[in-house]
């Protein structure tokens, strides 16, 4: 029921073939099992990619979306658990491990950076007496801006 060239292959693809050893380092054994860390993972990517920043709305998807029910396998992870995920256990790795996501997404040439756009930082484009910017403004942020890359369809 997904096509072949569906996003959501790719990423699972991709997430199959990252390491994730850092995160499993976190946890330890005995208790109750857990929902795979690998899995958890490939629902925040496809999530992310789909502009969905939101646990609740994720943990809707993977109950009513059939391309993220797909990736989870049926899985249906809470909220909370999909939060504790997010925060606790990607804290430490959560740059480690999206920078492998993007460089495989590159090399299978998914993706390009072409763009570069600002978090959130207003920069005017088209200067007028009543639009600019200041150089001191550009120079204090230049460490938060960030590469957004695009999706190629």
């Amino acid at each position: 029921m997904i096509e072949e060239k569906h996003p959501v292959r790719i990423v699972n693809s991709v997430v199959e073939r990252i390491n994730i050893k850092p995160i499993e380092k976190q946890y330890k054994g005995g208790g109750t099992s857990s929902y795979s860390p690998r899995m958890l993972l490939k629902v925040l990517v496809y999530s992310y990619l789909r502009n969905i920043y939101s646990s609740r709305k994720m943990e809707e998807m993977t109950k009513e979306n059939i391309h993220m029910m797909w990736l989870s396998r049926m899985s249906r992870p809470d909220h909370h658990t999909i939060n504790r995920f997010r925060s606790e256990r990607l804290k430490e790795v959560l740059r480690e491990i999206f920078s492998q996501v993007v460089l495989l997404l590159i090399g299978a040439g998914q993706l390009n950076l072409k763009e570069v756009f600002v978090d959130g930082t207003k920069l005017e484009a088209n200067a007028n007496k009543y639009t600019f910017v200041w150089g001191k403004a550009i120079k204090k942020n230049k460490d938060r801006i960030v590469f957004i890359v695009q999706w190629d369809r």
